[in-house]
C-alpha cells in the first residue's frame, strides 16, 4: 500500500485528492533520490573527467568534495529556512538551484567551473533535502502511512549511493561523463512543474530569523567537513587540518552559547536533550560513514584489482539497492511487531558480519564473496535506516520538523565525511603502489570498526530506552 500525503491544505494550495497526494509524495521522493544519487554518481566517471578537463590528481577529489562540503555544511540552514518560509517553497527553490547547476556542471569547460557548479549543486541540495523529510513527517495523515513513507524515504537514502554508482557506470560507458549531470535536468524540471500542483504548502512560522545561529552553525559544519576532506591529503595533524577543526569547534561552541539565548534558535537545544535521539544520530553517522567508506574501497577493488569497466563496476553493486528496496516493503510491519530498536540492533550486527570478510579480500578472492557482502550490507541498511529515522524524529513538534530533519541529515553527511576521511587516510597509510590488497584490507578494517561504533551506539540506545520504560 502506497504512503499517502495528508489531504488537508489551505485554500489555493495544491489539489487535495488522495491520488494527487500519492503522486506528489512520489515526486518528492524522486527529488530525494536525485539529491542522494549525486553524492556518488560521478565516482566511476572521475578518470574520464580528469582526461577531458585536464584535472590534476589532487584537484580531482573536489568534484566529489565540493558537493559534499556545501551539502553537509548548509543542511541546518536549509532546514531552518524551510520552517520559517514554508517547506514546499524552500524545497522548490533548492530543486531549481540543483537543476540549474547540474546543467551548468555538465557544460563545464574547465576544472574550476565544474567544481563551482558541484558546490552550488550542494547548496541547492541542502535547501531541498530537509524539506523532503519534513513534508513527509508533517503531512502523513496517520502513523501507519507515516511509517510507510519513512520506509520509502530511508530506502532511497540508503540505496541511493549504490544506485548512483550503477547509473554513473551506465551513463559513462554508454554516453559520456557529462550525462551524469545532465540526467538531473529533466527530472528537476518535472518536479518543479508538478509538485506545486500536487503538494500543499506548510504553514509559515512567525518569528525572527536567527542570523548568528545560521552563521555559526553553517561555518562550524563547513569548517569541520573541510578539515575532514583535507585530512587524507595533508595529514590529520597538519596545520590545515587542525586549524579547520579548531575553527569548527570554536564556531560550534559559539552556536551552543547563542542558541540558549535567542527566541527563535536555528538549532533548538531541546533536540539534543534526549539521550535516545543523540544515540540515534550517532548511530546514523557511523552507519552512513561505514557505507560510504565501503563504496570508496569497493570501487577501487573492482576497477583496479579485478579490472572491471565502469559499467560492470556499477552493476556489481546491484544486489545492494535490490535488497534495500525489498526490505523497505516489509520494514514498517516489522517495526510494529519487533520494535524499531531491536531491528536497528539486528541490522547493525549484520553489517559488522558483512564487513568482516572484506578485510580479507585478495587477488584470488571469489567474486561471490563480494556479492554476498553487498547483499548483506543492503539488508542491514534496509533494517536500520527507517527505524533510526523514526527514532531521531520521534516527539519533534511539527513546527520544528525542518530543523530536526536538517540536524538528522547533517549528522548523516558529517558521518559520511568522517568515515570517508578515516578510511581514505588508513588506505593511503598502508597502500603499496600498484597493489590494492594491503591498503584495501586496512581500509576495510577501519570501515568495520565504524560499523562496530554504530552497533555500540544502538546498544546504548536500547539500554537507555529500557531504563526509560522500566
Amino acid at each position: 500500500m502506497a504512503p499517502t500525503l495528508a489531504t488537508r491544505a489551505p485554500s489555493g494550495a495544491a489539489p487535495t485528492s488522495r491520488r494527487a497526494g500519492n503522486i506528489g509524495l512520489w515526486l518528492v521522493m524522486l527529488a530525494q533520490l536525485m539529491l542522494v544519487l549525486d553524492s556518488t554518481v560521478v565516482n566511476v566517471a572521475l578518470p574520464h573527467i580528469a582526461t577531458d578537463l585536464h584535472f590534476s590528481s589532487s584537484a580531482l577529489s573536489w568534484v566529489l568534495n565540493g558537493y559534499a562540503l556545501a551539502f553537509g555544511g548548509l543542511l541546518l540552514l536549509g532546514g531552518r529556512i524551510g520552517d520559517v518560509l514554508g517547506r514546499r517553497r524552500t524545497f522548490l527553490v533548492g530543486v531549481a538551484a540543483f537543476t540549474l547547476f547540474s546543467l551548468l556542471g555538465g557544460l563545464a569547460t574547465s576544472p574550476l567551473l565544474l567544481v563551482i557548479a558541484r558546490a552550488l549543486q550542494g547548496l541547492g541540495a541542502a535547501f531541498a533535502a530537509p524539506s523532503v523529510l519534513a513534508l513527509i513527517t508533517t503531512s502523513a495523515p496517520e502513523e501507519g502511512a507515516r511509517n510507510r513513507a519513512l520506509a520509502l524515504f530511508s530506502a532511497i537514502a540508503s540505496m541511493g549511493g549504490a544506485l548512483g554508482l550503477i547509473l554513473g557506470g551506465i551513463l559513462t560507458d554508454t554516453t559520456n561523463w557529462r550525462w551524469t549531470l545532465f540526467i538531473n535536468v529533466p527530472i528537476g524540471a518535472l518536479i518543479l512543474i508538478a509538485v506545486p500542483r500536487l503538494v500543499p504548502e506548510t504553514p509559515r512560522r512567525p518569528g525572527r530569523f536567527d542570523v548568528l545561529g545560521a552563521v555559526t552553525a553553517t561555518g562550524g559544519a563547513v569548517a569541520i567537513v573541510w578539515a575532514l576532506i583535507q585530512a587524507p591529503d595533508y595529514g590529520w595533524f597538519s596545520p590545515r587540518t587542525l586549524g579547520g577543526f579548531i575553527v569548527g569547534a570554536v564556531l560550534l561552541a559559539a552556536l551552543a552559547y547563542t542558541e540558549r539565548r535567542v527566541a527563535h534558535p536555528l538549532l533548538r537545544p531541546q533536540l539534543l536533550r534526549s539521550p535516545s535521539r543523540v544515540s540515534a544520530l550517532a548511530a546514523m553517522a557511523a552507519t552512513y560513514g561505514g557505507m560510504l567508506a565501503m563504496f570508496f574501497l569497493m570501487v577501487q577493488y573492482l576497477e583496479d584489482q579485478l579490472h572491471f569497466s565502469p559499467l560492470v563496476t556499477g552493476l556489481a553493486f546491484l544486489p545492494m539497492p535490490l535488497s534495500i528496496f525489498a526490505m523497505s516493503r516489509i520494514i514498517p510491519r516489522m517495526v510494529e511487531r519487533i520494535g524499531a530498536v531491536r531491528l536497528v540492533i539486528i541490522g547493525a550486527a549484520l553489517r559488522v558480519v558483512a564487513f568482516l570478510p572484506l578485510t580479507q579480500l585478495g587477488a584470488n578472492t571469489s567474486f561471490a564473496l563480494v556479492v554476498v557482502a553487498l547483499l548483506c550490507t543492503g539488508i542491514s541498511a534496509g533494517m536500520t535506516f527507517m527505524p533510526l529515522t523514526t527514532l531521531a524524529l520521534r516527539d519533534v513538534e511539527p513546527e520544528h520538523a525542518g530543523s530536526a530533519s536538517g540536524l538528522f541529515q547533517t549528522m548523516q553527511q558529517l558521518g559520511g565525511a568522517v568515515g570517508l576521511a578515516i578510511v581514505a587516510s588508513t588506505f593511503a597509510a598502508f597502500a603499496v603502489p600498484g597493489d590494492f590488497v594491503i591498503g584495501g584490507r586496512a581500509g576495510f578494517w577501519s570501515a568495520t570498526i565504524l560499523s562496530v561504533v554504530a552497533l555500540a551506539a544502538v546498544v546504548g540506545l536500547a539500554a537507555r530506552r529500557h531504563r526509560e520504560t522500566a
